[in-house]
């Protein structure tokens, strides 16, 4: 019955002789099947394939981060493991056209997908890190010790040319 009906709808998976151009049930288009599983395209064809429907919808969210390039990849990885789309961009700021797999980028997903994929990333240590508490506390302090040395660096040079001169 199959090679009576080589149409087929992507999302319900129907069935429909070449005379039928649309799902009656869905309105999706339908596409060839062909011989056997379609074998993919390309890469990006292959990883398409493995996207979860239900984690497209909504706006792209900052869920994680990478130092570089392959720090993203391996966050996007991980996440297209689970079906999750994303995306990476340079983190604002840090755009040096120069070093292109340098600087960190921001991973975004799918508002859909937000909860699944920070849960996923926090299993496996990949998560948004948090500061710990009391971080920029000691790094004002080393900053406000660091400026008053400078300090008196300078006025101990400005009162030694003073002494010279």
């Amino acid at each position: 019955m199959a090679e009576t009906q080589p149409l087929a709808c992507p999302r319900c998976a129907r069935r429909f002789p070449l005379d039928e151009r649309f799902c009656p049930d869905d309105g999706m288009p339908l596409v060839y099947v062909g011989e056997g599983g379609e074998e993919p395209i390309t890469e990006a064809h292959e990883r398409a394939r493995r996207i979860k429907p239900q984690y497209t919808e909504g706006e792209l969210v900052k869920v994680a981060g990478g130092r570089n390039l392959a720090e993203a990849e391996l966050v996007q990885g991980i996440l297209l493991d689970q079906g999750i789309p994303s995306v990476q961009r340079r983190t604002r700021g840090f755009d040096v056209p120069d070093f292109l797999a340098a600087g960190p980028r921001d991973i975004l997903v799918p508002e859909a997908a937000a909860a699944d994929a920070i849960a996923l990333l926090s299993d496996a240590d990949l998560g948004p890190q948090l500061p710990e508490p009391g971080a920029d506390e000691g790094r004002a302090r080393r900053l406000a010790m660091g400026m008053a040395i400078a300090l008196v660096v300078a006025a101990g040079v400005v009162w030694l040319l003073l002494q010279i001169g």
